[in-house]
């Protein structure tokens, strides 16, 4: 397991636009269509990633109870299906619906959404506010595969509560930590 941490995209930085297809609708969906009314997450995630795997359900959980707060969730694979095709759009589309996803899992084929957001790893999470600013990035908790530390959230948590209560969000972030994006081999 290759373990690769956030880049760290600068705080108050604007979210980058984009138009990608959603795997379960087979939809093209934009930022501003999806975009929470109080906030936004969202995640560079994949389906085969242990640590993807060890978070899965309390993203999915915590998506079912921040969305009627008007967060908004997306996730985002920019995974090369070429070389892990376990990742591509007809599987994100059963494990989407496996693990009962309420939020759109968009495919990001060219990988162009993922260098925009300086993604490196999955999972990796960013929060914005209702300007599409960014307000947090980094981990979810501190539970990672094998530690047996508990799976809550509560990093993501606490800066969502701080943003829906109009409180100051910690500018101490600690990274993601993950898998690295399988970038495709260009050439």
């Amino acid at each position: 397991m290759a373990r690769t941490e956030s880049k760290m995209l600068a705080l108050g930085t604007l979210a980058p636009e984009f138009s990608l297809m959603d795997t379960v609708t087979e939809k093209t969906m934009n930022l501003q269509a999806m975009k929470g009314e109080k906030g936004t997450v969202i995640m560079f995630i994949c389906n085969h990633c242990p640590f993807v795997v060890h978070v899965n359900p309390e993203i999915s959980k915590m998506a079912k109870e921040y969305q009627h707060k008007g967060i908004g969730f997306i996730a985002i694979s920019s995974n090369d299906i070429k070389n892990y095709p376990q990742d591509g759009p007809s599987y994100m589309k059963i494990k989407a619906k496996a693990e009962d996803y309420t939020f759109p899992y968009l495919y990001d084929e060219s990988q162009e959404v993922a260098k925009a957001y300086q993604a490196a790893c999955t999972p990796d999470f960013y929060l914005f506010d209702e300007d599409l600013k960014l307000v947090y990035r980094g981990q979810l908790d501190d539970s990672r595969p094998g530690n047996n530390l508990p799976l809550n959230g509560r990093d993501l948590r606490n800066a969502m509560d701080a943003l829906l209560e109009g409180n100051e969000i910690s500018t101490v972030q600690k990274p993601s930590i993950g898998c690295n994006i399988k970038w495709a081999d260009i050439g």
